[in-house]
């Protein structure tokens, strides 16, 4: 995995944001253009300087109360999504180290996508150091992982918390993450190009192993219990 350790200073969390729970939200995802290939670093910095910064904050279940902070911005170019997530938390948690295995256990920032809109998503989850769980298929027990080599060797990321497991740790935690998702990961999606895309999608935060359990939301889920593999509560995503 193209995983790059290093230690950031956090921005101020500034910018246009996004805090209402209504349903069915839109969001436009900006085209950033930029000479050659952008590094993670870069990739970064842009986003900071051209994306919008939007907050998953919707509580759905009261049983989950806990709320920490959580924004993200997201932009694409040359047929790549760029992500920057940025997460306040009170207990942070990081045991799994290979693909494909539960990082929704881990502190977790998710993005569910379905580019073509038929009901079929993308499931990127992603724990606080990088790792990354991915499969495809139209509800959560029709899952097929995307093979863990091609996770490695297509998606980019860097974490403040570097890429090294640990146990929870408390007392308050502030993390951020850069990831960088070319096209070619939607292995299901022969020549998908993101340029001028509709697509359905959410994001979302848990941490179903953490002392403080949550299950956030950017669009509202209305199921009874926990549930993220639910397309039918994604809201829209809308590529320049």
């Amino acid at each position: 995995m193209k995983i790059c350790v290093a230690i950031i200073m956090l921005v101020p969390w500034l910018g246009a944001c996004q805090t209402t729970d209504q349903k069915d939200k839109e969001l436009i995802v900006k085209e950033i253009a930029y000479e050659g290939k952008a590094d993670l670093k870069e990739v970064s910095s842009l986003l900071e300087a051209n994306a919008d910064i939007i907050e998953v904050a919707t509580v759905n279940w009261d049983t989950f109360s806990y709320r920490p902070e959580v924004k993200f911005r997201i932009a694409h170019s040359k047929n790549q999504i760029w992500l920057k997530f940025y997460v306040k938390e009170d207990f942070i948690l990081a045991q799994r180290t290979k693909s494909n295995s539960a990082t929704h256990r881990d502190s977790c920032v998710e993005f569910f996508i379905d580019p073509q809109q038929d009901g079929n998503y993308y499931n990127f989850e992603f724990n606080c150091i990088g790792t990354t769980h991915l499969a495809y298929g139209p509800d959560r027990h029709q899952r097929e992982f995307v093979d863990p080599e091609i996770i490695e060797q297509q998606i980019e990321i860097i974490s403040s918390l570097g890429n090294e497991p640990f146990e929870e740790r408390s007392g308050g935690h502030e993390w951020e993450m850069t990831i960088v998702i070319p096209a070619e990961i939607f292995v299901h999606d022969d020549a998908i190009s993101f340029k001028q895309l509709k697509a359905a999608a959410n994001f979302y935060k848990c941490g179903d192993d953490t002392s403080k359990k949550h299950y956030l939301s950017w669009n509202s889920v209305g199921t009874e219990r926990p549930d993220f593999h639910r397309p039918e509560f994604f809201g829209s995503l809308v590529f320049e």
